[in-house]
């Protein structure tokens, strides 16, 4: 390349007094790349123009007479090589090469002779940048590689690799060569984008880029996702796989810190089951009620291509716990898991006659005094509970059913009154009874040692009830 370059210089020199440079041309694979040509000769008749590839000859040649051709490489793809004419007249015989692949990387030189031995020289060298991802679409956990080449390499030239715009710092070290830099990395959603390879040298940039995309469980898309659901609400712990994945020995489980210990986990709470009316790369599962004791960690398992994917999650249980004083009622908002908490406030809710809802903050805090008895405090509360990112649930509770459990407490604590009262009253009448029946007793004690007394006055008794009863008769 460079002896040619060189003879193409010394003919320039000798014919024209020119001197060598090469203009340097960084183009994309699959992109068009534009060689500059431009002479400051100016003349009256026709130029013949040609383009010459050093490793294969002709590219494109123009005869004064109009007549183009092509070199024999070039038949196959000659509609890929253009030089357009209507910039003939202004001394511009660039060349155009459309969908530049590897092997059009190297020295062009652009001849034009414009006759009485008036001819100019171009050097051009095109370097080819290729952003090569294997495989373009991952599995997650799997290894991909993304591969920048430059054909032919410049010495001294510097390699950067950009993911999404922003600069990316490889975890496990990119691999240099002559001609190439390779990233080596596990397949995660951090790898998915754009990667766009920058190559730079003597004030000259190129780029070349290729996307990667890593299929998985896209929800949730992270690790240890919080859910948050209020006490007796519906819920749904996603587990949803990329579009086009059918995951097979799809399993959930919850984690304790007995389960971790177990080499059999424990199966889901009863409550919670999956849904069949959802596409088969969603293995979501749902509760219609959930309780606080529902809260906790869980995972999903599916097999992808002999591919183990997983997902885990924590599920935060909401609820209101009132404390009930002589003439207030205390609300506390209490969550099975305070960590991702940075704020609570304390909203009420009330519909008019029309059921349009208003709401009202009250005040923040994680609990809330409100009286029994005012009509101010009828209505629906609502807790909600915000995170950095903003609000992450809400948990209610109805006034009227408070005041109800407060009322069916009064009147049974007036039933258990009354019962204890009568009660008390029976108690009372069995010990009067016991008490005559005492003094009886201790009577005929005192009678017992005197039969002839007693013979007396029970004959004196019998013949006073005969004469009540004649008394009675007349």
């Amino acid at each position: 390349m460079m002896l040619q370059c060189f003879l193409f210089g010394v003919i320039s020199f000798i014919m024209t007094g020119a001197r060598c440079e090469v203009a340097e041309v960084l183009a994309e694979a699959g992109s068009q790349a534009v060689l500059p040509c431009k002479c400051s000769i100016l003349s009256t008749v026709s130029p013949a123009i040609t383009w010459i590839k050093a490793s294969t000859g002709t590219v494109w040649r123009k005869e004064r007479n109009g007549l183009q051709f092509w070199g024999s490489s070039w038949l196959q793809t000659g509609s890929r090589v253009r030089c357009p004419h209507s910039q003939f007249e202004r001394g511009d015989y660039s060349l155009q090469i459309n969908s530049v692949r590897d092997e059009d990387g190297g020295l062009y030189t652009c001849r034009v002779d414009c006759g009485k031995q008036q001819v100019t020289d171009t050097f051009v060298r095109l370097r080819i940048i290729k952003v090569s991802v294997s495989p373009a679409v991952a599995i997650w956990g799997s290894s991909v590689s993304v591969t920048c080449s430059v054909t032919p390499w410049r010495t001294g030239a510097s390699v950067q690799w950009k993911l999404n715009d922003s600069p990316f710092v490889s975890l496990t070290g990119t691999t240099k060569s002559e001609g190439q830099s390779v990233v080596k990395e596990k397949a995660t959603d951090r790898l998915a984008g754009t990667w766009t390879c920058v190559v730079g040298y003597a004030g000259k940039e190129g780029r070349a880029s290729a996307a990667l995309s890593v299929q998985g469980i896209i929800q949730p898309s992270t690790d240890n996702t919080q859910v948050y659901a209020a006490v007796g609400s519906a819920v749904t712990l996603p587990c949803v796989f990329s579009s086009g994945l059918t995951p097979v020995n799809v399993v959930w489980e919850r984690l304790t810190a007995e389960s971790l210990l177990k080499s059999t986990p424990d199966h889901l709470p009863p409550s919670f089951s999956p849904s069949s009316a959802h596409p088969p790369m969603d293995k979501s599962v749902s509760s219609k009620e959930v309780g606080f004791e529902d809260a906790g960690r869980y995972r999903c398992a599916g097999s992808v291509d002999k591919q183990m994917l997983t997902r885990s999650m924590q599920l935060i249980i909401a609820k209101i716990v009132p404390s009930k004083k002589r003439d207030s009622v205390v609300l506390t908002c209490q969550l099975s898991d305070t960590s991702g908490v940075t704020k609570y406030d304390w909203v009420q809710v009330t519909y008019d006659l029309n059921g349009t809802e208003s709401a009202v903050l009250v005040q923040e805090g994680m609990t809330l005094s409100i009286s029994k008895v005012s009509e101010q405090s009828r209505g629906e509360w609502m807790c909600r509970f915000y995170g950095k990112q903003g609000i992450l649930g809400n948990v209610t509770y109805q006034v009227h059913s408070m005041a109800g459990l407060s009322g069916q407490k009064s009147t049974d604590h007036s039933r258990n009154t009354a019962t204890i009262a009568g009660l008390s009253f029976l108690l009372l009448l069995l010990l009067l009874i016991l008490a005559q029946m005492y003094k009886n007793h201790q009577r005929r004690k005192r009678i017992l040692p005197y039969p002839a007394l007693e013979t007396i006055v029970h004959t004196i008794s019998n013949e006073r009830e005969e004469r009540e009863k004649h008394r009675v008769k007349k």
